[in-house]
């Protein structure tokens, strides 16, 4: 992202910047002012001043916003008002909050669309000056088939995911923490087309010049897995969204292409850029 003669100088905080989206942020706000990235363990991340804290404990980031304009927060922190309220008393002018279209005529009984529905209604209250982006999946989730063997197993491989990638999300998060054009907004963001996992695996085989092949996970075995993963109440919510019909995932919008006049990634280019990985 580059910054026009008359757009001022701006600090800006990315809370979890060691992850997929975070790091993505971090890399389109590169020229836009200074950058502060904030982790558990504040692990450098190029581009930006480290900054450590656990977003779980107020008082360890309260200083965290002290001279910073504009944060980047993931959804889902345990007391997301009393970090928007200090947020705002250290001088934080606007908030941009990674949310999902799940929130869009969900259920508040799951714990996914719960947890983010409170998130954004927070920040609508806050006092600050927000936006709410609400991606699909994400194509780094491809990166859990690394290590890649010939055949890949899968859950939910008969849904189709309008995926989007990180690097897409970063862009359009760069623009709405330095644009105030785009405060008061709650986009969808998606990828150009959407694609079943096989789709996906026969684009990634075809960069990396193997016969790779998607075998479906049976829905028992994914829930066992899965439960190993992460807490069972969210495993139930995935469960609810692909096979219970509470999300369609699958549906496509210009939105990125709008925000950064450009097309949205491919995950062909994803995948080009992060064969390494593979």
């Amino acid at each position: 992202m580059t910054r026009t003669e008359e757009e001022p100088m701006t600090t800006v905080l990315v809370a979890g910047a060691t992850g997929n989206v975070g790091g993505e942020v971090v890399r389109a706000l590169a020229g836009a002012g200074e950058v502060r990235a904030l982790s558990r363990r504040g692990t450098p991340v190029a581009g930006a001043v480290p900054v450590a804290g656990d977003l779980g404990d107020r008082a360890a980031v309260a200083d965290a916003w002290r001279g910073v304009d504009a944060v980047f927060l993931p959804a889902g922190r345990p007391d997301v008002p009393g970090l928007l309220a200090d947020m705002r008393a250290a001088g934080v002018r606007r908030v941009v909050l990674l949310s999902t279209d799940a929130v869009v005529g969900g259920d508040v009984d799951n714990a996914v669309t719960r947890f983010n529905l409170v998130s954004e209604a927070a920040v609508r209250d806050s006092g600050l000056g927000w936006t709410v982006l609400r991606p699909s999946g994400f194509m780094s989730n491809a990166l859990a088939w690394s290590p890649l063997t010939d055949v890949v197993r899968e859950p939910f491989a008969d849904v189709p995911v309008a995926v989007i990638d990180p690097a897409d999300i970063g862009a359009v998060a760069a623009r709405a923490l330095t644009d105030p054009g785009l405060e008061g907004r709650s986009l969808r963001l998606t990828g150009p087309e959407a694609t079943l996992p096989a789709d996906r695996l026969a684009v990634l085989g075809d960069v990396l010049g193997r016969d790779l092949r998607l075998e479906p996970e049976p829905d028992d075995e994914a829930r066992a897995r899965l439960g190993s993963l992460m807490p069972a109440e969210y495993v139930d919510a995935f469960f609810r969204f692909f096979r219970g019909g509470e999300y369609d995932d699958s549906r496509v919008t210009t939105t990125v292409p709008g925000v950064l006049g450009r097309p949205a990634r491919t995950f062909r280019q994803w995948s080009e850029v992060h064969a390494g990985a593979f």
